[in-house]
């Protein structure tokens, strides 16, 4: 029964990007973060679904004329400096063969994430896109949640399998990232009924975090908590919440729980905690013997027979410094570019909406950014989606920005036109405009 409707599912995917190219970004996304046919117990488990989606989505979009250029913006050439470079250290990497193999491995990672820029050309996609990924992740969360609840978080939760996030840990980070995008949705939606469902579905997503037993995300959380508080309108319903919720927690966690977090502040006797840092300490000695190339994809094998487990490091350490500098650019930009996109349309009425995308996005990139100092998961998907959506943010925004100003001025929440030339000079304004 399971094939059946996964089949079913994919089969409308497939349709979809073939009437609306656009609606094959978004299966894609459902197919890289939900995974659903992992779900199957059949043959439809084996399907090469992703692939033959993704091939759909080359062939529509040649086909259509629905599409928009690469945005002009310093983060696309850089984006693909940076994955010419990894293609440039795989030929000096300790194991070629295995260095390729990883190199193939992200750039299919990467080449789908393009189509988002092709493909998502106007706001209302974008939100489609952003609900896609927040819902794929958000669904295994709360099923996740519930387990949590039940079982009285004494086993780890672990994501969809066949995915990027199915370790207990990065699914952890990944449902933090979610969260935001869902509370975007929140935001932006008209209907009081989505908002919820959503509300009901945040206490289970930050309970499926807690039962990975992650400390890494259990950090990422205390982090993201608060920078919800810090942007929330009705600070005085959520600050009661979250102190509610975590009164409950802490009765209902078990002492193991405690225990493991509590090596937090004394990580000199863990050893888990010891193994990673003297990791970090191998590859910052090696990267400084080579800056420029590092050890190449799967040069941990070579360099300390350890996993990286901070995603700085991973980047530095495999292709040097050049590299990481592209890598931490992309990111660091894309917070500043978050940042500061608010402030170019203050008091512009009608654009209200770049707030909460902006602020939503940097909180799912910040869990990124404090999660992966824990984990090597420099490569994922859902980064380089959250900096192309970033990209796209600040393409419309500005472009709606330039709109409203084409016959007049902002001034605060008003637009004042001007009058018609008159031998050759700006009369006086004569009136406020409607945005």
């Amino acid at each position: 029964m399971r094939d059946i409707v996964v089949l079913l599912f994919l089969t409308g995917c497939i349709g979809g990007a073939l009437y609306r190219p656009w609606l094959g970004v978004l299966s894609l996304a459902i197919f890289s973060y939900l995974n659903p046919h992992a779900f199957a117990w059949g043959a439809v488990r084996s399907l090469p679904a992703f692939q033959i989606l993704f091939l759909i989505v080359v062939l529509s979009t040649l086909l259509s004329k629905d599409r928009q250029p690469l945005p002009k913006d310093w983060r696309i050439p850089v984006f693909f400096s940076l994955w010419f470079y990894f293609a440039f250290t795989s030929t000096q990497a300790y194991f070629p063969a295995l260095a390729w193999e990883k190199f193939w491995f992200v750039s299919k990672v990467f080449l789908p994430t393009l189509f988002t820029l092709v493909l998502i050309n106007t706001r209302e996609k974008l939100f489609y896109l952003i609900i896609t990924i927040g819902c794929s992740i958000g669904l295994v969360a709360v099923k996740g949640g519930i387990f949590a609840v039940l079982k009285g978080f004494s086993h780890r939760v672990y994501g969809p399998p066949d995915t990027q996030f199915y370790e207990n840990n990065a699914f952890a980070i990944a449902v933090l990232i979610a969260l935001p995008l869902l509370l975007l949705w929140s935001r932006e939606t008209k209907f009081h009924n989505i908002r919820i469902a959503i509300f009901m579905a945040i206490p289970l997503m930050f309970a499926s975090a807690l039962s990975s037993w992650s400390r890494g995300a259990f950090l990422t959380m205390g982090v993201l908590a608060m920078l919800l508080i810090w942007h929330s309108k009705r600070k005085y319903l959520v600050i009661p919440l979250f102190l509610i919720g975590s009164f409950l927690a802490i009765d209902y966690l078990p002492e193991e729980w405690f225990g493991r977090m509590e090596t937090i502040q004394t990580y000199q006797q863990d050893k888990s905690a010891a193994g990673r840092l003297e990791v970090w300490k191998d590859g910052w000695n090696h990267t400084l013997e080579h800056p420029f190339v590092g050890a190449g994809f799967e040069g941990w094998r070579h360099v300390s027979m350890r996993d990286w487990h901070s995603a700085p490091i991973e980047i530095f350490s495999e292709h040097g410094f050049i590299a990481f500098g592209m890598w931490a650019s992309l990111i660091i930009g894309t917070l500043f570019s978050l940042s500061s996109l608010p402030k170019k349309v203050k008091g512009v009425k009608g654009m209200e909406w770049v707030n909460n995308y902006c602020y939503m996005l940097r909180l799912s990139l910040i869990a990124y950014c404090v999660g992966t100092l824990f984990l090597g998961l420099s490569y994922w998907d859902i980064l380089y989606h959250l900096i192309f959506i970033a990209v796209l943010v600040k393409q419309f925004a500005l472009k709606e920005l330039e709109e409203k100003t084409n016959n007049g001025k902002i001034i605060g929440d008003k637009r004042t036109r001007m009058a018609p030339l008159r031998n050759g000079r700006q009369q006086r304004p004569f009136g406020p405009g409607p945005l």
